[in-house]
């Protein structure tokens, strides 16, 4: 299922985020493109937020990964964009659908460590504040987020 909404600003984007939190379970994994400034790291934000996690999110760009373990769900912010080119064996797979809630902005740079069935949630920068975004499923319990998404939102 896909669903496709117009944000018109951060604050519904980050919205979107703590009420996405309400559906996931441990092993999730939610991958997050668009372009540099599309809000990926505004709708991770929200979604900590939801998670009930205190500590300051900012996008792992420079890290590629920061983990949250003091959350009612840990999660795992992973930003794949410095290893389009790069040695990916750095042991990203023990955190990727595994006791956690798996975030991951730019997914095609590690498409090797994904798992078949993701939640798929696009940004498209679309002027000013807003943002177009696609949200899609690749199973029932995805799609069934999906749906809750375009009852909300």
């Amino acid at each position: 299922m896909t669903y496709t909404f117009t944000s018109h600003n951060k604050q519904t984007t980050r919205e979107l985020g703590v009420f996405l939190a309400k559906f996931l379970v441990p092993g999730d994994v939610l991958t997050l493109t668009g372009d540099l400034g599309a809000g990926k790291t505004t709708l991770t934000q929200g979604l900590a937020h939801g998670l009930k996690i205190t500590d300051r999110v900012i996008s792992p760009t420079f890290n590629i990964m920061k983990c949250y373990f003091k959350a009612e769900k840990p999660l795992f912010h992973i930003d794949a964009y410095r290893l389009e080119d790069a040695n990916k064996d750095i042991g990203l797979e023990e955190f990727i659908g595994t006791e956690g809630i798996a975030v991951i902005e730019w997914p095609m740079y590690i498409k090797e460590f994904l798992p078949q069935e993701v939640l798929k949630i696009n940004l498209v920068h679309a002027g000013g504040d807003e943002r177009i975004i696609t949200i899609s499923g690749d199973n029932a319990h995805y799609d069934e987020i999906v749906g809750q998404v375009r009852g909300a939102f």
